[in-house]
């Protein structure tokens, strides 16, 4: 396991997203055109889901187990994954950004100002920013490392804002 992992729900949020992964590679169509409809409204809102979400909640409730359900569903419509040996120790959802701003035939202003929004986004309208996130990158076929998310996402709404400032140096912390 790599070493960028920090949260103690790693074991769960690691076996989760290889669940998911496991779906792609068995070529389970309908288990991720279930999982793609969680797109369509608020996480959790989607009953085809419960069945590969549920069985991985634990105790969680509310936003922690709100963020299964957007993962799935984000997984479900990209399921292109950070490869497990990359040199990014944090590859979190602002190095997927910047790797996007270098993309070729996109606008780095456009990236940056989308990027700006969703760190600014309050929780409870995350869901609908993540998406829009999620469809930018699928564009390019920029990779997100779904474990890292979701552990990132769990605390979103914390008053330090430690996930934001984290995404941002990922994004901006280029040394010139």
């Amino acid at each position: 396991m790599s070493q960028r992992y920090g949260s103690v729900h790693v074991g769960r949020d690691r076996a989760f997203v290889v669940r998911l992964q496991r779906l792609v590679t068995e070529d389970d169509r309908g288990a991720l055109a279930m999982l793609r409809r969680g797109l369509r409204g608020a996480p959790g809102n989607e009953p085809a889901m419960h069945k590969y979400v549920v069985p991985w909640l634990g105790d969680e409730k509310g936003w922690r187990e709100d963020v299964y359900y957007l993962v799935a569903s984000m997984f479900a419509f990209h399921p292109t994954s950070w490869p497990e040996d990359s040199d990014d120790k944090d590859p979190n959802l602002g190095a997927s950004f910047a790797r996007l701003s270098r993309s070729d035939g996109g606008s780095v202003e456009a990236v940056e100002r989308r990027f700006t929004v969703l760190l600014s986004t309050h929780q409870e309208d995350l869901h609908a920013q993540l998406r829009h996130a999620v469809s930018l990158l699928k564009s390019k076929d920029v990779p997100v490392d779904w474990v890292l998310l979701l552990s990132d996402l769990r605390w979103w709404g914390n008053d330090d804002r430690s996930v934001q400032r984290r995404w941002a140096k990922a994004f901006w912390g280029q040394t010139p």
